[in-house]
């Protein structure tokens, strides 16, 4: 396992050889991920995309999750604030990609990821942006789902699923369900920052998620019209577990035109 200090914070890395002459991967979570969950369920996502696209790639789990440095007094005095992914996009993955010497990545993100790609892509040079269950505004299906993910935090199975991939795993999840069912977060929309995209970027979701409608590719293909998009049926929140030969497939054919 390795580590790097990023503003004072220690950050768990996974990094994945691949072809130098190509742009990286840089794979970045959703809201309860970490660099074990990408890979679980006998199925490495980020070691069979790196070797489906020939790249190198870099995981690494966000401060709170995985074995991250923790975030202290999570629920009060170091509860997140609604702009957490933009300081994670425009503040934190900068400072990583520097330090390791990274220009213009490729990014792939799922879920909360997905909107951190987006957002870091408004601002910073990448050579292309990948985003899975993007979240670019709140919508009342989403905030029904995480609420139903807290009772089962609190009463059912997630708990002790969850620990087997964080370190504190009632840091990772009230870190994230805080910030989400909070009154703040409700005004949460990144649109005006998508128009700015100008790398490639592809777009997929799952026609079942319970996470978000379609609405959030519609929103983004407005705002960028270049977007690429994949519509996956009998696909849930999470592409590249429900239908990973399919979003392979998708990643793959679409960087191949890219640097």
């Amino acid at each position: 396992m390795n580590f790097l200090k990023i503003n004072g914070v220690g950050l768990e890395l996974r990094r994945i050889a691949g072809a130098s002459h190509k742009r990286p991967l840089v794979f970045l979570h959703e809201g309860l991920g970490s660099v074990s969950l990408w890979a679980q369920r006998g199925q490495d996502w980020p070691q069979a995309v790196c070797t489906a696209t020939g790249r190198a790639g870099l995981v690494y789990s966000r401060r709170g999750y995985g074995q991250s440095d923790a975030v202290h007094d999570v629920r009060c005095t170091g509860r997140l604030q609604p702009n957490y992914m933009h300081r994670e996009a425009w503040e934190v993955l900068p400072a990583l990609l520097q330090q390791l010497r990274i220009e213009e990545p490729v990014l792939l993100g799922h879920s909360d990821g997905a909107t951190i790609a987006l957002l870091h892509a408004s601002r910073f040079a990448v050579s292309a942006c990948i985003a899975m269950a993007p979240h670019v505004l709140v919508e009342d299906i989403a905030l029904a789902s995480i609420a139903q993910a807290r009772l089962a935090f609190e009463s059912g199975p997630l708990r002790e699923r969850l620990a087997r991939h964080h370190h504190d795993v009632d840091g990772a999840f009230w870190q994230w369900n805080d910030v989400w069912l909070s009154p703040g977060f409700r005004s949460f929309d990144i649109r005006p920052e998508c128009q700015h995209i100008r790398a490639p970027l592809l777009l997929i979701q799952g026609l079942d998620d319970a996470y978000g409608t379609l609405r959030q590719l519609d929103e983004i293909a407005r705002a960028a019209p270049h977007a690429q998009q994949v519509r996956l049926a009998r696909c849930g929140h999470s592409p590249y577990r429900d239908q990973p030969e399919a979003s392979l497939k998708a990643i793959t054919e679409f960087l191949e035109n890219c640097a």
